[in-house]
């Protein structure tokens, strides 16, 4: 039985180019990803307080979603536009929350000046 052009099945074919990955990596995210949690609850166990629990706990947040990000979301291997597409925004969101925080503290301090402290 010989295969000529016209039978081949073109969802077989994309089937058999896509790349595999090897479950080892996906393993070792995992496992980084498990350290990582266990980084944050040890936050809430040794029970830091103040600006050095919230700066932990959000560094190990954006630790982790990097993680899903790039290897479960498969951005690692995605084209660049693609990755631009999903990763500029929330950067650029980022960049306009501390914008935010700036001019909140300028509109309190001209508030805190200007009306006698009454805030």
């Amino acid at each position: 039985m010989s295969h000529d052009a016209s039978s081949v099945n073109p969802v077989e074919t994309a089937h058999d180019n896509e790349e595999h990955h090897p479950i080892s990596l996906y393993l070792k995210v995992w496992g980084y990803l498990f350290i990582l949690s266990a980084l944050s609850y040890a936050v809430d166990y040794f029970e830091a307080q103040g600006i050095l629990r919230w700066l932990l706990i959000i560094i190990f947040m954006m630790l982790k979603a990097g993680l899903i990000v790039t290897f479960f979301m498969h951005m690692a291997w995605e084209r660049l536009s693609l990755a631009y597409a999903i990763l500029v925004p929330p950067l650029i969101l980022l960049v306009l929350v501390r914008i935010m925080i700036y001019e909140s503290d300028y509109i309190f301090w001209t508030r805190a000046i200007f009306l006698g402290g009454e805030g």
